[in-house]
C-alpha cells in the first residue's frame, strides 16, 4: 500500500479516553488540517461525535475531525483502521489486556505505531512476537512514547550523542535522577500497574520479564554486567547525595538497555544505567530515602498479595477513565537530569543533559511526547536505521523528537557537566 493509499496521517486511538483526549486536543491546537491529517478513534461512535465537536469549538482551524469506530477485541475492525492510516498513535490499556491485537494489526499493514506502555512484561511479548515480522513489513513499533520512557530514553541518547561528538567515546555509565515535579496518576495508569503485578502472580514469562534487566534486548542477549534497579537508600556515586529507589526504573532502564542493544551498542556491551529519585544530602537526605524506598517496598508486597492487590483495585484506586482537568493537567511540572561518565584520550569525562516541561508529566507533557512521536513517525522525521521492528524512542524516532519537544516548549539541553 503506497503513501496515497491512506487516508490519515495520525489517528489517536482511544482518543475519549482521558490521554487520549489530552492527545487530541494537543495536535488539533499544533497543528491544522494542511498540516496533519488527523483522525479520532475508538469503539463509541456517539461519544468521539462529543469529542470533535468540543476539538472543532476549542479550534478555529478544525471544521471537522474524521472519526474511525472499531473495537480492541475486534482484529479486522483494527485492520481496517491501520491500513487507512500512516501511523496508529494509541492510548488504550492495559495495554496487556488491549493492545496485542492492535499492534499484531499494524504489523500485518506495515503501519506505524506509538503507544505510552510501561508494562515491560507486554513489551517482551510484542518483542518476540512481532519484531522480525515488522523488520519485514516495515512497520515501526515505538512503545512507551510518554513520561515512560521518552525523558530517560531520549535524555540517555542526548548524553551520549554529546559524548561521542565532544570526547570520542561514550559514556560508560548513565544516571537517571527524577529531580522534581508535580502532577497526578490516571486511573488507567494505576489499573496497568495492577495489570504488572497480576502478570507477575500467574505468568513465569512475566516474572522473568520483571526479574532479569535485560529483559528487553534481543533474543539471545538478555544477559549483562548491570545488576538492574536499585532497590535500597544509597548514596549516589556520582552526585554523592542520598537516593531512593524510583518506582519507573523497572520499564525505563530496561528500556534504555534495549536502545543500546538495537543500536548496535554504541555505548559498549558493559554500559550501565540506573534511575533513582534525589532526597538530599546529611541525615535528612538519609532518613527520606529509607522512608521512599520503605514506602515503595510495601507497595510492591501490598500488590504482590492477590487479595490485597483486588481489593485496592477495586476501593482505593481510581476508575480507568478519571484524571486530571485541563488546568490541572498544564499545571504541572517535571525535571528529570542524566549524567554520563566516560574516558576519553583526554581522561575522564562527565556529561549532564536536561529533560522537562512544565506540564502534568503523565497528562500534558505526555500528550506532547505522544502527540510528537506520531507526527515524526508520519513524517519520516526520524534519525534512526529500522524502516521496521519493535523498537525505542531513541532506536526508533531518535534525535528528531527531542528538536520537535524544545520547539513546544520542553527542556532538553545536554553539555559538560
Amino acid at each position: 500500500m503506497t503513501n496515497a493509499d491512506r487516508k490519515h496521517d495520525v489517528v489517536v486511538w482511544g482518543a475519549t479516553g482521558v490521554a487520549g483526549r489530552f492527545a487530541a486536543e494537543y495536535l488539533t491546537e499544533r497543528y491544522d488540517p494542511e498540516a496533519l491529517s488527523l483522525a479520532v478513534g475508538g469503539r463509541s461512535r456517539e461519544r468521539l461525535d462529543a469529542l470533535v465537536d468540543d476539538l472543532t469549538r476549542r479550534s478555529d482551524a478544525w471544521d471537522d475531525v474524521p472519526v474511525v469506530v472499531g473495537d480492541a477485541t475486534d482484529p479486522e475492525s483494527l485492520r481496517a483502521i491501520a491500513r487507512d492510516t500512516e501511523v496508529v498513535c494509541t492510548t488504550v490499556g492495559p495495554y496487556t489486556a488491549y493492545g496485542t491485537p492492535l499492534v499484531e494489526a499494524c504489523v500485518e499493514t506495515g503501519t506505524d505505531y506509538c503507544d505510552l506502555t510501561g508494562e515491560v512484561n507486554w513489551v517482551r511479548e510484542t518483542v518476540d512476537r512481532f519484531h522480525e515480522a515488522a523488520v519485514e513489513n516495515e512497520a515501526r513499533i515505538v512503545h512507551s512514547c510518554g513520561f515512560d520512557s521518552v525523558p530517560a530514553d531520549i535524555g540517555t541518547l542526548l548524553v551520549q550523542s554529546f559524548a561521542a561528538e565532544a570526547h570520542g567515546a561514550p559514556c560508560e555509565s548513565v544516571r537517571i535522577y527524577l529531580d522534581g515535579g508535580s502532577g497526578s496518576v490516571s486511573g488507567g495508569t494505576l489499573a496497568s500497574f495492577g495489570e504488572l503485578f497480576e502478570a507477575a502472580a500467574t505468568d513465569p514469562l512475566a516474572r522473568e520479564a520483571l526479574r532479569n534487566p535485560y529483559s528487553l534486548a534481543p533474543r539471545g542477549e538478555r544477559s549483562g554486567v548491570d545488576p538492574g534497579e536499585q532497590r535500597w537508600p544509597r548514596r549516589d556515586p556520582l552526585r554523592g547525595e542520598w537516593t531512593a529507589p524510583s518506582p519507573m526504573a523497572p520499564v525505563n532502564e530496561r528500556v534504555v538497555r534495549r536502545s543500546n542493544a538495537l543500536l548496535g551498542y554504541p555505548w559498549g556491551r558493559e554500559f550501565k544505567c540506573g534511575e533513582v529519585v534525589p532526597t538530599g544530602s546529611g541525615p535528612v537526605g538519609a532518613a527520606t530515602a529509607t522512608a521512599a524506598a520503605g514506602g515503595l517496598g510495601l507497595f510492591s508486597a501490598a500488590m504482590s498479595v492477590g487479595p490485597v492487590r483486588d481489593a485496592l483495585r477495586r476501593y482505593v484506586f481510581p476508575d480507568p477513565g478519571e484524571g486530571p482537568t485541563r488546568e490541572e493537567a498544564e499545571a504541572g511540572s517535571f525535571l528529570i537530569r542524566v549524567l554520563g561518565r566516560g574516558t576519553g584520550a583526554d581522561g575522564p569525562f562527565t556529561v549532564e543533559a536536561e529533560f522537562g516541561a512544565d506540564r502534568d508529566p503523565g497528562y500534558g507533557a505526555t500528550a506532547r511526547m505522544l502527540g510528537e512521536s506520531a507526527v515524526c513517525l508520519a513524517r519520516d522525521d526520524v534519525d534512526s536505521p529500522f524502516d521496521g521492528g519493535v523498537l525505542t524512542p531513541a532506536s526508533g524516532i531518535g534525535l528528531p523528537l527531542a528538536e520537535r519537544l524544545r520547539d513546544v516548549g520542553f527542556t532538553a539541553a545536554v553539555g559538560e557537566s
